[in-house]
């Protein structure tokens, strides 16, 4: 089944970006991880884009489902394997 494309925004030392990881990798879904600790010029375009300042900031295709907690209510409702799905 084909799937869309995740990419998670994380920092080092974040305990949420790890459990979003743990999560996607439990599922064998996979994604871009991309790093922004100290890098102000990509956290200011992914604030302007989500409005947003917390790690991770996870996108599913163009739509940004928001951290860990909506990624883990995506799960537990069944609605994950939904969004994933490329239609």
């Amino acid at each position: 089944m084909p799937m869309k494309k995740v990419k998670l925004y994380t920092k080092e030392y974040c305990p949420y970006c790890v459990r979003a990881k743990t999560l996607l990798n439990s599922k064998n879904v996979e994604f871009e991880e991309i790093n922004i600790e100290g890098q102000t010029s990509l956290s200011e375009g992914l604030f302007q884009k989500t409005g947003f300042r917390t790690v991770p900031q996870i996108f599913i295709g163009e739509e940004c489902i928001g951290g860990y907690s909506q990624l883990a209510q995506l799960e537990q409702s069944g609605e994950l394997d939904q969004k994933l799905k490329e239609t």
